[in-house]
């Protein structure tokens, strides 16, 4: 019995070998595993930087890796094929398959997609992927690209960000009045209504306008990003938290043609792959993010700070009215943004028992 099974077993083997050989013989499912694609993936990210950049560039080369180079991505960063903030428009039209950046960069464009990045004073990292993932997230996702011929897949989250850079002490709400900073997305709107001037800069630009006094303010993500983009140089204070991106998800957005001409093998490694990018990102940020704020809190010529409760406050009631009109406009938003606050308040009471309150009890 046993020579018998090994015998039969080299049969079997033999005849997978020959499918391999010719899989035309074999069968249309040999056929299509066969196909190779090249895309092209546009982002807003300048080339290669830490984190947001090599996130697409590790999808890159994860994917082809998965795929035994049946699917090869070519990276271009933000402005390299076309500018960073129009990235959603390239890849719809098809003009590339793929892109990589923010949805709230699409504010004016389908405004309900800020809710898949970051709302005021919203979701978490570890929320806003559980609402995604398991709490029907990503349905809604789905059907509000879907118009612009889009599938989306998250793809990165750098986790709570710092409330960021600034030439003035910010001691009260007055202090807001005046203030020009660049903040993007619903935040910026809040910041508005506080009496501010946001502006909206890829990421490249942010430096030489904070040097030389364009603006008076940078929100750009962390000590990880921020000490990169050598922040701290052009600017003294560093205030926390940050209220206006608790947990900002970052996006694939694939070309729905493009997307249905993959086999469903190389489509499940391309949506697997993302998922692992987010999960990747999430640790890189929390290492980078606390190694970079031990070095930026031995620079004497660096002043940490939160802001004042007064200045949060007044933010956050304004947020909750931007967001409460966003939704009163757009029946997207509307829909959405109802599923997303009904999610957060599930969420947010096991995060109040179980994060908070541990994080509490071992900082006391």
């Amino acid at each position: 019995m046993k020579r018998r099974q090994f015998v039969g077993g080299l049969a079997a083997a033999a005849t997978l070998s020959a499918c391999a050989q010719d899989a035309a013989d074999c069968g249309g499912d040999g056929a299509i595993s066969r196909q190779t694609f090249e895309w092209s993936c546009v982002t807003s990210w300048p080339p290669k930087f830490p984190g947001l950049g090599m996130a697409p560039e590790n999808l890159a080369a994860r994917v082809e890796a998965a795929s035994a180079g049946r699917l090869k991505i070519k990276i271009y960063g933000g402005g390299e094929l076309v500018p960073p903030f129009e990235v959603f428009d390239a890849v719809s039209r098809g003009t590339v398959e793929m892109g990589h950046g923010a949805s709230y960069y699409h504010k004016g464009k389908v405004d309900a997609a800020q809710f898949f990045t970051a709302i005021p004073f919203g979701m978490t990292n570890l929320e806003l992927n559980a609402w995604l993932y398991y709490g029907g997230g990503m349905a809604l996702w789905h059907e509000l690209y879907a118009p612009f011929n889009l599938v989306p897949f998250p793809t990165g989250n750098t986790g709570v960000q710092m409330g960021g850079w600034f030439n003035k002490e910010i001691n009260s709400v007055n202090d807001l009045k005046g203030l020009k900073m660049r903040i993007p997305g619903l935040g910026g709107e809040v910041l508005r209504r506080a009496g501010g001037t946001p502006v909206t800069l890829p990421g490249s630009e942010i430096f030489t306008a904070l040097q030389t006094g364009a603006i008076d303010a940078t929100e750009w993500v962390g000590p990880y990003n921020d000490a990169s983009f050598g922040l701290h140089k052009a600017a003294r204070y560093y205030y926390y938290p940050g209220w206006q991106e608790p947990g900002p998800g970052l996006e694939t957005i694939i070309n729905r043609d493009a997307w249905n001409s993959l086999p469903a093998d190389l489509q499940e490694i391309v949506s697997t792959t993302c998922q692992a990018i987010t999960t990747d990102m999430a640790a890189e940020y929390t290492n980078g993010n606390a190694v970079s704020l031990q070095q930026l809190k031995k620079d004497p010529n660096i002043e940490l700070r939160r802001f004042p409760p007064e200045v949060l406050g007044l933010l956050r009631t304004i947020a909750q009215d931007v967001v409460d009109e966003l939704m009163a406009s757009d029946p997207a938003a509307a829909k959405i943004g109802e599923a997303y606050f009904e999610y957060l308040d599930i969420v947010s009471e096991n995060s109040r028992i179980a994060e908070r309150a541990y994080l509490n009890t071992r900082e006391s």
